[in-house]
């Protein structure tokens, strides 16, 4: 059985896809731009404030079910520009420290609204 995941402390979905599913155990949160939820515009700041948000806001939508990063399994970033990674990385490395998900990561050619990160998680559900 599969339930909508949503919560008002990140983005709302912008299209016919949900913040997040809770199924088997597992909870698989939609990618995750770098959008603030107070304002509804992307952190500003570059690639490590766009990273950090994005993770931000994966954290608030694991919370709603009571996980939180350490629960992560898996993750997907899709990137801008690849020699952003490092950059990237080096805040990633600030969320997850130790028991580290299985992770892809992937330059893109365009991202929704021009953002240069965002980031899907696959988590166990407490």
């Amino acid at each position: 059985m599969k339930h909508v995941v949503s919560t008002n402390k990140a983005p709302g979905a912008i299209g016919p896809y949900s913040q997040a599913i809770k199924a088997n155990g597992f909870i698989f949160v939609s990618g995750q731009l770098p959008v603030v939820p107070a304002t509804g515009q992307f952190a500003e700041g570059g690639i490590v404030a766009q990273t950090k948000q994005s993770l931000e806001n994966v954290k608030a939508i694991l919370a709603e079910v009571g996980s939180t990063l350490d629960d992560v399994v898996k993750t997907t970033v899709f990137i801008k520009d690849m020699n952003d990674f490092a950059v990237m990385n080096n805040m990633y490395a600030e969320y997850f420290i130790k028991d580290c998900p299985a992770r892809a990561c992937f330059e893109v050619a365009r991202l929704p609204k021009d953002a240069l990160v965002e980031i899907e998680v696959i988590a166990i559900c407490k």
